[in-house]
């Protein structure tokens, strides 16, 4: 059965970038002002930047230039959301090696249309000989049909401003490849899942990025000299309770050949993990026990205690914390907020960005807390009725 395609739209990288986007004439960058850049002839605004850390966006006509073809990704069953934030979030990462956020201007993908994007993502046929997932071969058994192997493709795109207009100057395409693909022997039946080797995941990566970047090559606003950033990214299964993580990345400075792929050797791990073993460092598994032991003890009414955390090899990058409670006194969430701060500060992590988020049992967000790699205390936010 064919594939159907959805669009999926993320706020999560537009979000934390564009912080500055409610006043256009004064930007805050580290404390001071940063200019605002504009073309009068094009009409194109940047955003500034609250923080050097985040790029600049484009505002074109006095509105935010979006993705022609962004969240656009083949239909699962049961989709994996943190599957697209860690996509997102993890391009423009990897983006800032290459592209620094100090002499780039992030634009929003405008060469790949949205049904580019779908074409490339649909299987090969009469129809559509652009697909880059292999034909139909009519086959149900899980092992014996052709898997979905390509799942979503994104563009982003930078940009150097010189004599008052912006060029593009890179461009960064992230390919989503699957290690497991849902599928249905009949419409609305059961679903099946073919497992895909993660030797066979990486061969079928790196065609499709050969393939890609053919293509690209052929776009008159790229062309031959304009640097590609090829990210590779592996879903997370529909179960996960994390999403996924690019796995390689490669740099096409010109030309159509890809000459070597550079492994990321990123993971992402849920906490508390049920076999130490299976996080890159047992000690922040450890820590985190503590501070949820600690934080359970002290206020039981608590649903549950989690976190994302986020390796490089053995290093630590970042921690997401969820806690869930059942709390209704604005004076209970004031108070737990304040105590989450100390054992936070006492228990987890030090050195790493941490954020952790209080919700009731409904999904409301209850308060906040946050720390950056360099500082020791948390900022606390308490969401409070007027």
């Amino acid at each position: 059965m064919k594939k159907k395609l959805l669009v999926l739209t993320s706020l999560f990288a537009s979000t934390a970038m564009l912080g500055a986007c409610g006043n256009l004439g004064k930007a805050i960058s580290g404390g001071g002002a940063s200019q605002v850049v504009t073309s009068k002839k094009k009409g194109y605004q940047t955003t500034g930047q609250t923080d050097t850390d985040y790029y600049q966006g484009i505002i074109k006509d006095g509105r935010y230039l979006t993705n022609k073809a962004r969240g656009v990704g083949v239909y699962q069953n049961s989709d994996n959301m943190l599957n697209l934030k860690s996509f997102e979030a993890g391009m423009m990462n990897l983006s800032k090696e290459q592209f620094p956020t100090k002499s780039y201007v992030f634009r929003e993908g405008q060469v790949l249309s949205k049904d580019t994007v779908e074409n490339w993502l649909d299987r090969k046929s009469k129809d559509n000989p652009d697909g880059l997932n292999p034909e139909d071969n009519g086959k149900k058994e899980a092992d014996k049909r052709n898997p979905i192997y390509v799942q979503q493709i994104e563009e982003q795109d930078y940009m150097q401003e010189k004599d008052g207009k912006l060029s593009l100057a890179g461009v960064t395409i992230g390919i989503g490849m699957n290690q497991k693909d849902y599928y249905q022997k009949e419409e609305y039946g059961a679903t099946y899942t073919t497992d895909i080797s993660t030797e066979k995941m990486k061969e079928e990566g790196q065609k499709a990025a050969t393939t890609i970047l053919a293509r690209l090559r052929q776009k008159s606003e790229i062309g031959n000299d304009t640097p590609i950033l090829i990210c590779m990214f592996k879903q997370a299964p529909n179960d996960s309770l994390v999403g996924g993580s690019f796995y390689a990345y490669a740099l096409s400075k010109s030309g159509t050949s890809i000459s070597s792929w550079t492994d990321t050797d990123i993971k992402s791990v849920v906490l508390p993990a049920t076999d130490s073993s299976s996080v890159p460092n047992e000690n922040d598994a450890t820590s985190f026990s503590a501070f949820m032991n600690k934080t359970q003890s002290f206020f039981p009414n608590l649903a549950g205690v989690t976190a994302q955390a986020q390796y490089k090899g053995k290093e630590l990058q970042g921690m997401h914390v969820n806690i869930t409670t059942q709390f209704y006194s604005m004076t209970e969430i004031t108070s737990f907020a304040q105590f989450v701060s100390q054992m936070a500060r006492t228990y987890l992590p030090s050195g790493v960005p941490i954020d952790i988020t209080i919700k009731g049992s409904d999904g409301t967000v209850q308060a906040f807390l946050s720390r950056d790699s360099g500082q020791t205390s948390y900022y606390t936010h308490v969401f409070n009725s007027y």
